[in-house]
């Protein structure tokens, strides 16, 4: 067991100096050391997901960005509800040139992401992300609840529930 919590310990601290050697700082908060080893595996996972889902949005490639959810896919944001049933339903519906004109948006980046609670399968994030516009400025943060559950096809971001448009 020894050998498992410092394989987990050597991973979250790799993560942790990744997301502290971005250009702009992020805050990690991640669970106590007192907490289960299978829910610090998940949480080290999630973030695997969540990275990546910044990554992919950022790069605007579509198919990769459904690739970091769950289906069927709930958002909560702007007063409503939308569920999206499944991958090829979120291929079709995002538009992120669309997006990166309607919000003069380049990109977003994680400003603070905290582990709220997480077992063996789930875990919920309290995040703040910031958005960049073309120039390099941050022009807005909003501050979002992601959870990130562990599927029978591997881990995935089934909510989010955003302050964001």
């Amino acid at each position: 067991m020894a050998v498992i919590k410092l394989t987990l310990a050597s991973l979250l601290v790799t993560l942790a100096a990744s997301v502290m050697a971005a250009p702009q700082q992020s805050t990690l908060v991640l669970l106590s050391e007192s907490a289960s080893v299978q829910a610090r595996a998940a949480e080290a996972a999630a973030l695997e997901v969540m990275y990546e889902f910044m990554r992919t949005f950022n790069e605007r490639n579509v198919p990769e960005f459904a690739g970091t959810l769950a289906f069927p896919h709930v958002r909560v944001a702007s007063g409503d509800v939308r569920i999206t049933p499944d991958r090829q339903s979120m291929i079709d519906s995002m538009d992120f040139e669309a997006f990166a004109e309607r919000f003069n948006w380049s990109h977003s980046r994680w400003a603070r992401i905290e582990t709220v609670q997480a077992d063996a399968d789930k875990v919920h994030f309290a995040v703040r992300f910031t958005r960049v516009n073309p120039e390099g400025v941050a022009y807005v943060t909003f501050d979002s609840l992601y959870i990130v559950q562990r599927t029978a096809t591997g881990w995935g971001i089934r909510a989010r529930s955003s302050f964001a448009p």
